[in-house]
């Protein structure tokens, strides 16, 4: 039987639980088996600068962070549920990919 494993990757979490929930919903409906989501460990990207752009003065800092989430869902790969999952409308800050294995 083949598998179907969802990977979601985003900034904002509100985003990306939103579209887990969607596919949940699809694999509700149509009575496919799934297991997920199961959250990645969160990225932290720090970004340091300094406020000062010619260097004279105090020496203050700017930091910047950025968190990547990332969630997993594996579901039994249906055609019917794939292609409705397909139809989900995904925001622009989630990057989705899925991967088709047996």
């Amino acid at each position: 039987m083949e598998k179907a494993r969802i990977i979601l990757i985003g900034r904002e979490v509100d985003q990306l639980e939103g579209v887990c929930d969607e596919i949940v919903e699809v694999n509700k409906k149509t009575g496919t088996k799934f297991s997920g989501p199961i959250p990645l460990p969160t990225k932290g990207m720090k970004v340091t600068t300094r406020k000062a752009v010619s260097g004279d003065g105090t020496e203050t800092w700017e930091r910047w962070t950025m968190r990547i989430h990332k969630r997993i869902i594996d579901i039994a790969a249906n055609e019917r549920s794939l292609r409705q999952i397909m139809r989900i409308q995904v925001p622009d800050g989630v990057h989705i990919e899925i991967e088709l294995t047996k």
